[in-house]
């Protein structure tokens, strides 16, 4: 869902001041690097070797990483057992250090690696989990489903991510592509182990990722965008070769063989999958479902205390919302039957075209430059925060969340890629799309990934290589309410009402995530509360909910997050009174980095201490 090795920070540095200074004065401006800082920096090159796509995401496959431009991960037993290895390692490294001798901001560091380790840990009492899923701040118990899988995910890295500049990127394409087999073998045999213990995604999502494979399997080999994103770029970038016969010949001799055996063995292990949605009926369900919590929220929260909030927060909510509606003249019926006929009146709605979709992605960039207009009053960080809009590709579109982001390449090769899911029209009422630009681009996901992009030669890379995702989630929800507070809408209450339905989405996905997994309510249940509480469209709940059964927890971050963030917020206000600034206090979450809310709060103590 996230800089350079301390070498080339201090060389960067170093190349900088020798403009100015001599080489005497520049050696003593460097800063030596600390014991923990040293440490770290290690750790994050351990952590590339294990994660490849990572380094290529990041733009870091290059240099003495030049290697991982044609790896992939190892998800193998062996790979599991390596990631295993390596957070216990981190832990008992970690251990040495005298963390009283440590500075305020060192000790928040040293907390959010430990805390990471240690979830990592835990992930591996869970044999349907791993170390990984712990480490990265959640996952999901299935190897294969609607939303995670290597031909769902492969093909768009690639396409998106590896760049093709010459021959040597074109080779280490081709030698990833050959990996996708090995990789698929390894997910079939995962798919076998667990289905033998009784872990298997429910029928109906079963039928989705079936559904996904069997489709991509039947194009040929030569039509797939795995194949002709490298011949196509390969022949942009001049680089000659037989990219499009090579690519297609793996395609047809090592991936599809290897594809036509995981179709097979998904479908035998999940013959007897039953419609229970929940996590809850898998073995240690229950436990796993509160470690997946506090995954997802960094938290020790209850389901129950969670649920609550959710509860609580959505009737708060609804009752904003409720405003707006009667301003606009709409009365009758329950906040959520009202939004339902705003939703699905037409004249809210792009048309169902080309044209349409094409007028979507218009509109998200023009909502992203006004956003930009406003970002003084938000923060002091002068950030570039490029960002791509893109639709998300419609071969794996079917199970895809609604919209997600990529965060830019460290080097500055790739900016930010936003994703918005336009399978379906009836997704995106026109009054909707702002709050989620705010979220996915600015202020929200693309500026916190802006802020390590560049600032990359000061923060440590074991910041982009983690991720707490009550922290991403819930600073991308604050991004939408300080928008609102900065008069985005002061002239549109519908695109206001908008937000407010956001993030009373949100306070659902509490009710629904932990309704699912931990009260055992049936899929029919959680999506006819979304649809009935929050107005929006069927189908795209129906997506939703899918999503939550698959990453149990994930969805309880965003607003767990938020509400932290805010709490944070203003006891800061209470703490300072006429000197509290704003701009700082958003500046100062981000330049944290991202860590666990557990570490949040010390993080903030300049803020809140009065």
């Amino acid at each position: 869902m996230i800089s350079t090795s301390l070498t080339r920070r201090q060389l960067v540095a170093a190349a900088l001041a020798s403009t100015a200074v001599p080489a005497l004065a520049q050696r003593r401006r460097v800063p030596r690097p600390t014991r923990l800082r040293a440490m770290l920096d290690q750790f994050a090159q351990e952590l590339l070797q294990l994660s490849p796509e990572n380094a290529t995401s990041l733009g870091l496959d290059k240099g003495r990483n030049a290697g991982l431009r044609s790896r992939l991960s190892d998800g193998s037993l062996a790979g599991q057992a390596r990631w295993s290895a390596q957070v216990r390692s981190m832990l008992a490294r970690l251990g040495t250090i005298d963390r009283a001798r440590l500075s305020a901001a060192e000790q928040v560091r040293y907390d959010t690696v430990r805390y990471a380790a240690e979830r990592g840990v835990e992930g591996t009492e869970f044999f349907y989990s791993n170390a990984a899923t712990g480490w990265g701040g959640g996952g999901s118990p299935y190897p294969v489903s609607q939303l995670s899988g290597t031909i769902l995910n492969l093909p768009e890295f690639l396409n998106s991510q590896h760049a093709i500049k010459n021959g040597a990127d074109a080779e280490a394409y081709l030698a990833r592509v050959a990996t996708i087999a090995r990789q698929l073998d390894d997910e079939s045999t995962q798919i076998r182990r667990d289905a033998s213990r009784n872990v298997m995604p429910p029928a109906f999502i079963a039928a989705t990722a079936l559904k996904q494979l069997r489709e991509y399997r039947a194009k040929p080999a030569g039509e797939q965008g795995l194949v002709k994103s490298l011949a196509m770029r390969a022949e942009a970038a001049g680089v000659r070769g037989d990219w499009l016969g090579r690519a297609t010949r793996m395609v047809e001799t090592m991936v599809y063989p290897a594809l036509d055996r995981q179709i097979e063995t998904f479908a035998a292990a999940t013959a007897r999958s039953s419609n229970v949605a929940g996590v809850h009926r898998l073995p240690s369900g229950e436990a796993f479902y509160r470690y997946m919590l506090k995954l997802g929220t960094t938290t020790t929260m209850s389901p129950q205390e969670i649920h609550d909030i959710g509860q609580a927060q959505n009737r708060e909510l609804q009752a904003r919302m409720d405003e707006i509606l009667k301003a606009e003249g709409m009365t009758r019926g329950s906040v959520g039957e009202r939004v339902q006929t705003l939703t699905r009146d037409p004249k809210h709605l792009f048309a169902d075209s080309a044209e349409g979709r094409a007028a979507v992605i218009a509109y998200c960039n023009d909502r992203v430059a006004d956003i930009r207009k406003l970002m003084p009053q938000l923060t002091r960080m002068n950030l570039k925060a490029p960002v791509e809009i893109k639709r998300v590709p419609e071969d794996i579109q079917d199970g895809q969340p609604l919209g997600y982001m990529n965060f830019a390449a460290l080097d500055g090769s790739r900016p930010a890629i936003y994703y918005i899911n336009l399978k379906s029209m009836s997704y995106w009422p026109r009054f909707q799309l702002t709050s989620l630009t705010a979220h996915e681009a600015l202020p929200g996901h693309a500026w916190h990934g802006a802020y390590l992009a560049e600032n990359s030669a000061e923060v440590p890379l074991i910041s982009s290589l983690v991720n707490f995702n009550a922290f991403s989630e819930g600073w991308a929800l604050y991004a939408e309410q300080i928008v609102d507070e900065a008069g985005l809408y002061a002239s549109d209450p519908l695109s206001r009402l908008g937000y407010l339905q956001a993030q009373q989405f949100r306070a659902c996905r509490l009710v629904v995530d932990t309704g699912l997994h931990a009260l055992k309510w049936t899929r029919e249940k959680a999506i006819r509360f979304l649809v009935e509480n929050t107005g929006r469209a069927e189908a795209g709940m129906t997506s939703e909910i899918d999503r939550y059964c698959v990453w149990p927890g994930q969805a309880c971050g965003y607003k767990v997050g938020h509400n932290e963030i805010v709490r944070l917020r203003e006891q800061s206000k209470a703490a300072q009174g006429a000197r509290f600034d704003l701009r700082a206090f958003n500046d100062a979450i981000i330049q944290t980095g991202g860590v666990p809310m557990t570490v949040l709060a010390k993080a903030m103590e300049p803020f809140t201490r009065a």
